[in-house]
């Protein structure tokens, strides 16, 4: 089991400002956070061709849930958090998850 943060961003004023600014100064931010075993990202798409929900979809996983929620009050993680109005202009709708393989 691993525990996550999802991060789902609303479609952006300006897409390319969000890009730029995203992989340039919040991805490096995110990527401080302690405890943070792996992160992920990508824009997207939906599976019948219509305009998806959100613009980009960020995961953050964490060992365990402590490490998550000692991610989460970290200096680091409020800077990372307070850099979303620098880009963000599509809204964000963020949760955490306990996911479990099913193989």
């Amino acid at each position: 089991m691993t525990f996550r943060i999802a991060v789902c961003y609303g479609k952006p004023e300006n897409p390319a400002e969000f890009d730029e600014h995203y992989t340039s100064v919040h991805i490096p931010l995110t990527r401080a956070v302690p405890g943070l075993t792996e992160f992920t990202w990508g824009k997207a798409a939906s599976v019948d061709g219509s305009e998806p929900p959100y613009y980009a979809v960020a995961n953050l996983y964490f060992a365990d849930e402590q490490a998550l929620k000692a991610g989460m009050v970290s200096p680091e993680m409020r800077a990372a958090g307070k850099d979303l109005r620098n880009f963000a202009t599509g809204g964000v709708t963020m949760f955490t998850q306990e996911e479990q393989s099913v193989r």
